[in-house]
């Protein structure tokens, strides 16, 4: 037993040494603060940013937080995500493996006849003989001089790091696509409300340009641009019904199970109230709060490691192969004092042709760690990019959409005056054709800025790290939620 543990002190001795470059991290490759941070929420003396907020916190309709928690629970992208840290965290233990010597406990037993050559004719003898052994070996077992076994191992550590935080940024995805879907089919539940009662106010005119035409009070011609525009409504009615299966199917889709009947009623799109102002913090921020910039510096890790696996790959490799135990022709004398056996047997192997494997295996882990680099880089000016457009949305949607509003009301106004116009003969039937089809352009565009504005919520929401917290009371300091109308 004192031989097996030579080789384990040994290894402890010599696996110190790593070649191994030092990881030097690029610099941020974007500003030093964001554009359009909302004054106050930045303050030094706030210190928190949306990344510290849950999303039941976020979100205050009821039915989405169901929807939410349904998805976290059923989503199959989210459950592949989670069984690939699994598989990855298995890989990372199989590598580990490969740095500790591996005991294995065999027997066995074997019986052989052999034959005895004689000088006199006759027969040929022949002997039986037994062997049994039981032993305790070490196979091959690799001593690290160089670091390989180590930074094999360092390397598959941080791909399960980097698998882990693929799954949180699965997770945050989830809820944002989530919300987003849930929007998406607000809308298009309040577009085909609005075609309804469109449709609805163009047939009374049209009852209203009949019976116009019947006094003679009008043409043919109004008569068919009435017909035309009823049709046109029609048609828009049979989109706007696809447009909400679709949105249901997609939101389905995401929650990966039939939507339960006990769901809370939902709420119509312009009482929707989320955040809508959510500090940013700093640049700087994102590297630690946003699982895709640290999945991509787990990788660039990994990447680094390797490098050091294969610049070990050009040194002498010392394995050792070690057994102790007992052999004996007879089963019974088997653990006898004189039938110990042992075998001790060190191997080196240094590389001499390897037909320049060596060297491109090399550069291969040199590009890869390149490229890890401009992932890396590419990973956070992305989100600095999408941080940067959400912060330009929540400064700017709020007066649009008053701004919307009052083009809303201004066609309301032009439309009631034309009708009133129009009944009294004093105008013709294409001005009050227009101003419908104005009032009815105008407030689509109301209702598509109210789901791009919480759209824009959600995706600054995702973009600063949000939606791993479920719950908190990180932002009291702020005001109410902002209602989108």
């Amino acid at each position: 037993m004192r031989l097996l543990m030579f080789p384990l002190a040994l290894a402890a001795a010599l696996s110190a040494c790593s070649l191994t470059p030092p990881l030097v991290k690029p610099p941020l490759p974007v500003a030093s603060k964001f554009p359009n941070e909302l004054p106050g929420l930045a303050a030094p003396g706030i210190g928190r940013t949306a990344a510290d907020l849950g999303w039941r916190a976020m979100y205050g309709d009821a039915r989405l937080r169901q929807l939410i928690e349904l998805a976290l629970r059923n989503n199959r992208d989210l459950r592949v995500a989670t069984l690939n840290v699994d598989a990855v965290q298995a890989q990372f233990n199989i590598q580990r493996a490969t740095r500790f010597p591996s005991a294995d406990l065999s027997g066995s037993a074997s019986r052989e006849r052999t034959s005895v050559a004689t000088n006199g004719a006759g027969t040929m003898p022949s002997i039986v003989q037994d062997q049994y052994s039981i032993g305790l070996g070490m196979t091959a077992f690799e001593i690290d001089l160089f670091g390989r076994a180590r930074a094999q191992s360092d390397a598959a550590f941080a791909r399960y790091l980097a698998s882990e935080q693929g799954r949180l940024a699965a997770h945050i995805s989830l809820i944002g696509a989530v919300a987003d879907a849930y929007c998406a089919e607000l809308l298009a539940n309040a577009q085909l409300e609005l075609a309804k009662y469109t449709l609805t106010d163009w047939r009374q005119s049209l009852e209203l340009t009949y019976r116009l035409k019947q006094a003679e009070q009008t043409s043919g011609l109004e008569v068919a641009q009435a017909e035309g525009q009823v049709a046109t409504a029609e048609a828009d009615l049979e989109a706007r019904h696809r447009a909400v299966a679709h949105a249901r199917n997609a939101l389905i889709l995401l929650i990966g199970t039939e939507l339960p009947a006990d769901l809370p009623p939902p709420s119509a799109l312009d009482d929707q109230t989320v955040l809508m102002q959510l500090p940013a913090g700093l640049p700087s921020d994102l590297l630690l709060r946003r699982p895709d910039i640290l999945q991509a510096e787990q990788a660039l890790v990994s990447a680094n490691a390797d490098i050091g696996a294969a610049r070990a790959a050009f040194f002498p490799r010392l394995s050792l192969t070690a057994s102790l135990g007992y052999a004996s022709s007879s089963l019974s004398g088997l653990f006898d004092a004189g039938q110990r056996t042992w075998r001790f047997a060190p191997q080196v192997v240094q590389p001499l042709f390897q037909g320049g494997r060596l060297k491109a295996e090399l550069r291969l882990a040199e590009v890869r760690k390149s490229m890890a680099v401009a992932e890396y880089e590419r990973t956070i000016q992305t989100a600095f990019r999408e941080v940067a457009d959400g912060l330009t949305g929540s400064a700017t949607f709020g007066r649009q959409i008053n701004a919307q509003q009052r083009v809303v009301a201004s066609a309301e106004s032009r439309l009631a005056h034309s009708g009133e116009r129009y009944r009294a003969g004093v105008e013709g039937r294409l001005e009050l054709l227009d101003s419908q089809r104005q009032l009815y352009a105008a407030r689509q565009l109301l209702l598509n800025l109210r789901r791009e504005a919480i759209g824009n919520a959600v995706a600054l929401f995702k973009a600063l790290g949000g939606g791993l917290l479920e719950d908190s009371d990180a932002f009291a300091h702020l005001p109410s939620r902002t209602e989108v109308r």
